[in-house]
């Protein structure tokens, strides 16, 4: 039940299921599994979505189950779409968002009407901030009952946050009305709310084909890529940027910098894209490197591709040397120059534009010599900056987190949440690919990581899954941990534990910290009272609990509860604080 629903005071004409569904746990492969029950022929709205929505390809539902979405929940599953049962609709949300994420198709949200959305509200807006196709059923309150204690503007709300807000008008626009909202979602990269009013829901219907035709990769005009091409002949020291809209063209684009010289970076959530190319920078911005930091501010030319130079990514401009020229590629119009001038924009699908440009460059040297390849080799990682001394009783997260880097095997999912801890795990923590990196970070809100995690690992259940935590974020997310306990999951979580919010005591240095420290706590207790392996760690010695849970059968998450020290920000921490 909700904990809005809970407090109700006067009984609720549309009551609550207190139970979510949920399906048996595996100690295998972490998935849930779908209906066993043969599906049947539609005869509801309800029916009817579901259906469709299987019929689409849609990969994987999360929710929590009330009375408005118990119908449509059903359908789902009756029609072959597993579904996870999560403890809070904030952390469905979540898991949804990442599962799309890591799985690049369209993941399914359903919630209860009323307090179910607005529960599940932050991870919605986090959605639709990174543009993740996520689809939203949300149940919605008669169109009669007026005076129902659920009763809501969600369609207004849904705007707000900027998700599409659609729904389904009647049993004679079902059909239409689901087509739209998917097409929506899927060809347009969009987080889309389809409100289903309950009154709706219950009228007889009847289903139909529910095909998607996506749109071909938008190619870039002819003149835009001759005159990228030749940016990229005459440039000697070009630096190619690719974000979240270049996931997908990897190789694409390292062929093209192979040919014309170019050094590759990444934004943050397109972390991995480049993993084991000898002229990969790394991350651009906050977490960038020091020398990565200097070989993007040298550079004569910067090409994003689907990257929007955001404040983070350029370190509000930093990076962006007084005489480079900057060129942004990416197939969203509004995307174009929105967030600071660019000297050449191309309108077009990163991977079509960076073949066609491929095609027509001649080539040379640009940024690569000698030196840069033997300096990227030295100092390319962070993990090759030597750690000062620690604290006594408390582990350096920098070593902590090279130690975790060198245990964990290279087929690895990281999630990672928000706080002061952050930079240590997404810079010192190799990942395989940029299906490795789950960064839900859009909206910047603690306490998504543990959620995050979950969904990601049902996307890639071949890799070993890890959710980097501050103690905060782990806190206010921890009702899902009994999710992953009741999946099996063999789920890694490190709490980078500085018992308060780093970023505020660190940021306001000068300030009473009363309201932003806390007592100790004992997570590792706490986490093997949900059914976890865990162990505290102060030393690196204390990660050999690790190794042996790495062993296996890692039928169940392990928590490291790392008490690292707290008396200095990490290095990223006060240039971003300058975008507050």
């Amino acid at each position: 039940m909700s904990g809005s629903a809970a407090r109700e005071r006067q009984p609720s004409p549309e009551p609550r299921s207190p139970l979510t569904t949920t399906s048996a746990p595996t100690t295998s492969a972490p998935t849930t599994s779908a209906s066993g029950t043969s599906p049947e022929t539609p005869t509801t709205v309800a029916d009817v979505v579901g259906a469709l929505l299987a019929e689409l390809g849609v990969g994987h539902a999360f929710g929590v189950v009330g009375s408005g979405n118990f119908h449509v929940t059903n359908a789902l599953r009756a029609h072959g779409v597993p579904f996870t049962a999560a403890r809070h609709e904030g952390g469905a949300a979540t898991m949804a968002d990442a599962y799309a994420r890591t799985a690049g198709g369209v993941a399914v949200l359903t919630l209860h009407q009323g307090c179910g959305l607005t529960n599940a509200l932050t991870g919605i807006t986090e959605a639709a901030k990174s543009r993740t196709p996520l689809l939203v059923l949300a149940a919605d309150t008669a169109g009669a009952a007026v005076r129902s204690n659920f009763r809501i503007d969600q369609d207004a709300l849904v705007a707000s946050v900027g998700a599409v807000a659609e729904r389904v008008h009647s049993a004679a626009s079902t059909v239409a009305d689901v087509r739209r909202a998917y097409a929506t979602c899927r060809g347009l990269r969009r987080t889309v709310v389809l409100s289903l009013p309950l009154d709706v829901q219950e009228q007889p219907c009847e289903s139909a084909a529910a095909a998607f035709t996506p749109l071909p990769p938008a190619r870039p005009d002819a003149g835009a890529a001759a005159e990228l091409a030749c940016l990229l002949d005459w440039a000697a020291r070009p630096v190619f940027v690719a974000g979240r809209g270049a996931r997908g063209a990897g190789p694409e684009l390292a062929a093209l910098a192979d040919t014309c010289g170019a050094l590759l970076a990444t934004s943050a959530v397109a972390n991995g894209l480049f993993t084991g190319h000898d002229w990969s920078l790394g991350i651009s911005g906050g977490f960038a490197t020091d020398l990565a930091a200097e070989l993007i501010t040298d550079a004569d030319l910067v090409v994003a591709w689907g990257a929007s130079l955001t404040m983070w990514t350029t370190r509000h401009g930093a990076l962006l040397g007084d005489g480079a020229t900057v060129v942004q590629v990416d197939d969203t119009p509004e995307a174009l120059g929105a967030q600071r001038p660019v000297d050449l924009a191309v309108l077009g699908d990163v991977r079509t534009t960076a073949l066609d440009v491929t095609a027509l460059v001649r080539g040379g040297p640009g940024h690569r010599t000698d030196d840069v390849r033997a300096r990227i080799a030295a100092e390319g990682r962070w993990a090759q900056v030597p750690v000062p001394d620690g604290v006594p009783g408390r582990i350096d997260p920098r070593t902590l987190s090279t130690a975790l880097d060198a245990l964990l095997p290279a087929e690895r999912t990281l999630a990672v949440d928000s706080g002061n801890f952050m930079g240590y795990p997404s810079a010192y923590l190799a990942v395989p690919d940029a299906a490795g990196f789950c960064f839900t970070q859009g909206f910047q809100s603690i306490g998504l990581g543990l959620a995050t995690a979950i969904g990601a690992a049902l996307a890639r259940p071949d890799r070993v899954p890890v959710a980097a935590l501050g103690d905060g974020g782990f806190l206010m997310g921890i009702s899902e941990l009994e999710t992953a306990v009741r999946l099996g999951i063999g789920l890694l979580v490190v709490v980078y534990d500085d018992a308060g919010y780093g970023a505020e005591f660190h940021h306001f240095d000068d300030a009473d910290h009363a309201t932003v420290r806390f007592p100790d706590a004992d997570l590792a207790a706490i986490a093997a009272g949900y059914g976890c392996d865990a162990v505290t760690v102060r030393s690196v010695d204390d990660l050999a609990a690790v190794t042996t849970w790495l062993a296996g059968p890692r039928d169940r998450p392990m928590l490291v509860d790392a008490k690292v020290r707290a008396d200095e920000p990490s290095w990223w921490l006060a240039e971003a604080f300058r975008g507050h």
